[in-house]
């Protein structure tokens, strides 16, 4: 017998809305089913079943179009459903706490349907790539297939908090929320208020009071912003399966599951942490794809981030010569119809190596950075020369270990004047931006949402429309709290892929800080760039009061010396001949992430602030070092 076709665009489509599907609790979630079918009528037989369970409104052109007609005209019944609270999905929303149950009973439901052929794929970017291993986490029947595009792995570590701080994205996130829920629809005026607030501003007057922001408008989403914020040891709030898929992995589906991430992606180092435990784990098969893209299930077909362009090589098409969209259908035709094809075949890691472009600038206007694909067999890679760079006198970085007895730097951290965002791995620090009055009533909610920080790659300078910047606009490294670090000009490429860490010796006259560190490639000065070129590679955050593990918190004491280890989001990154490499060490990197008033007091429950002196140690008895993962 021979194998299946590739799925064409034969079919009709028929479209059932707002299907409402009990839940084990008796809520019901509105679910849209796009049917195969000729003419009006729907298909007789089972068919698999893709399913994409999204926050983002089920009902939105592009996801009727993109998703639901698109799989169905291909042989795929489609299966998008609003998460619970959210659009016509009746219940309360609380974020993620419900997706793995909610997503559980989802696809049960499914399974029973007779046209169902007992095989169910999931699909989703960002919250919906959440709702899919959180279901997973339950396993249940059916499920035989996940495209799992920019997720989470544990919320507590690497996407909603960050080595203790938090990301203030997922504030931004819930103001969002709110003006979109359904409680804020029902009532016109509250609507009015919420989508007239600005979320840059509120940023300034952290942490919120209970009661005294418009979150408070929809009580719920107030409450769950509140206790993400505050709930800092990782426990068993922290462990629920819709939280920490690291908690769950020995019970996580046993199903083909492809990672896709970004170099620049709020969740590059959940996505990679997802692929080396779930492969370690499973039979899978389970892949990896990594690319030089920021956050977003359009990303991979442009060949920019930010402010760098990598070339027409760095897009999804030019890694398989596909868009995204029909990446995703080769992949289930493969796993959910039996279609023979290259998906087989696939290694397990596939990565875009950032660097070797020249930097010139583009008609554009971006730093032409360059780069190419790479298939590897594993992550990290087995052949990493793990490499100490050491802090030294005078900003010194190089191979050299300290010989010193005595030698630190140190700055002075104020609150108040934390060191603004440039660049970098986010999604969604955004805010609802104003409209014109004649067209307010014709635009969606959702789709005045902007960002109020660069995002990707960018030189590490402030400027008028850098957030929280000011007068005179000068290089990040200008700043008298920012400890730069740099190598000599290298003599020769050097590639930098894989796993990045910090290992700091610090002290400080606070009982609890912030450390913050960046990784950044320097190109020398150029014509079309005569100051040269600060480019942001990866960075990280911790919090010294979960210095010593993220169960609970210790503080520090006051000028005592502690060797700290920070994580950083992994990266691959060629480092050219006569290039720098800097590292930057400061204690804030606002609004990436909420600053620490360096006080000690509850998280999200202080009630002033102190300045902090801290320090960075780098004597023989202190060899600060960042660990550069080195390709021979």
């Amino acid at each position: 017998m021979s194998a299946p076709a590739a799925s064409t665009p034969v079919h009709d489509v028929i479209v059932v809305y707002n299907v409402m599907v009990s839940m084990r609790d008796g809520v019901r979630l509105a679910t849209d089913i796009y049917r195969p079918a000729d003419g009006f009528e729907p298909l007789d037989g089972e068919f698999p079943v893709v399913m994409e369970r999204t926050p983002y409104n089920k009902s939105k052109q592009a996801v009727m179009e993109e998703k639901g007609e698109f799989y169905a005209r291909r042989g795929y019944v489609c299966v998008v459903q609003d998460c619970r609270g959210r659009y016509r999905s009746e219940g309360d929303f609380y974020f993620l706490r419900q997706e793995a149950e909610d997503g559980y009973d989802t696809v049960q439901w499914i399974n029973q349907q007779p046209w169902c052929n007992g095989k169910i794929g999931t699909f989703g970017t960002s919250y919906a790539a959440w709702t899919q291993n959180a279901l997973a986490s339950l396993n249940p029947d059916g499920l035989a297939a996940m495209y799992v595009n920019q997720g989470g792995y544990n919320a507590h570590t690497s996407s909603v908090r960050h080595n203790g701080a938090f990301e203030l994205r997922f504030l931004s996130w819930a103001f969002m929320g709110a003006a979109t829920s359904p409680q804020a629809a029902a009532q016109p005026h509250i609507q009015k208020v919420l989508a007239a607030t600005r979320t840059r501003e509120w940023f300034t007057r952290l942490p919120l009071k209970p009661g005294q922001s418009p979150l408070s408008l929809v009580p719920g989403y107030e409450q769950w912003a509140a206790d993400i914020m505050g709930a800092g040891d990782y426990n068993g709030y922290w462990q629920h399966p819709g939280f920490s898929f690291e908690h769950w992995a020995g019970n996580h589906s046993d199903v083909p599951i492809l990672f896709t991430g970004g170099w620049y992606d709020s969740y590059t180092r959940s996505t990679l942490d997802c692929f080396v435990d779930f492969q370690r784990r499973k039979r899978g098969p389970i892949r990896v794809i990594m690319g030089p893209w920021t956050h977003g299930g359009k990303t991979q077909d442009v060949s920019f981030a930010g402010d760098v362009e990598f070339g027409p090589d760095a897009t999804m098409g030019a890694a398989f010569a596909d868009n995204f969209r029909d990446h995703h259908l080769r992949f289930f035709d493969h796993w959910l119809k039996g279609v023979a094809n290259e998906i087989a075949d696939d290694p397990p890691v596939r990565i875009f190596v950032m660097g070797g472009g020249g930097g010139h600038k583009t008609p554009e206007g971006r730093l032409f950075h360059g780069g190419s694909w790479r298939t590897e067999q594993e992550w990290p890679l087995a052949r990493t020369a793990y490499t100490n760079l050491y802090f030294g006198e005078g900003g010194q970085l190089g191979t050299a270990s300290p010989i010193h007895q005595q030698a630190s730097s140190r700055f002075r951290f104020d609150p108040d004047n934390p060191v603004p965002t440039v660049g970098g791995n986010m999604s969604s620090l955004s805010d609802l931006f104003d409209v014109p009055a004649e067209i307010d009533a014709k635009v969606d909610i959702a789709d005045r949402w902007g960002l109020i920080v660069s995002i990707g790659g960018q030189d590490q300078r402030t400027g008028p429309n850098v957030y929280g910047a000011e007068p005179p606009y000068l290089p990040l490294a200008a700043r008298d709290d920012v400890l730069v670090f740099e190598s000599a000009p290298l003599e020769s490429d050097l590639e930098v892929t894989g796993p990045l860490t910090a290992v700091l010796w610090v002290s400080s006259s606070a009982v609890d800080t912030d450390i913050t560190v960046k990784l950044i490639d320097v190109y020398p000065s150029s014509p079309d760039y005569p100051e040269g070129y600060a480019l942001n590679i990866s960075d990280s955050i911790q919090r010294l009061r979960y210095r010593n593990g993220r169960e609970r918190a210790e503080f520090m004491e006051p000028g005592s010396i502690e060797k700290v280890e920070i994580v950083m989001y992994p990266t691959s990154n060629r480092f050219m001949t006569g290039h720098r490499i800097r590292v930057d060490i400061s204690s804030s990197n606002f609004p990436r992430f909420d600053v620490n008033p360096n006080t000690g007091e509850p998280l999200n429950r202080n009630g002033r602030s102190e300045v902090a002196i801290n320090t960075i140690h780098h004597d023989r008895e202190h060899p600060s070092h960042i660990v550069l993962p080195v390709i021979p």
